[in-house]
């Protein structure tokens, strides 16, 4: 799964277009590396988003092509 979609659907950004200029801004990075929108997301990737005062670190768990709001926390671990 596309890295902005993942962000999307995990509710970590609200929407595919803010997820996809924040990775084009160089704000995304996985694994340390800085990644595009069309990076393939896998299991245990570790993400950072440097957006606003606060950056978020997380590790992807579980990749899901839909994701109701209850289940949507459940893709991801914070650091």
């Amino acid at each position: 799964m596309r890295l902005d979609k993942y962000l999307k659907i995990s509710r970590i950004i609200k929407r595919r277009t803010v997820a996809n200029e924040a990775c084009d801004a160089g704000r995304v990075t996985v694994n340390g590396k800085t990644a595009r929108a069309s990076y393939d997301v896998k299991t245990g990737d570790i993400v950072e988003i440097a957006l606003g005062t606060h950056p978020i670190k997380f590790e992807i768990i579980n990749i899901n092509e839909y994701a109701k709001k209850e289940d949507a926390g459940l893709m991801y671990k914070m650091l």
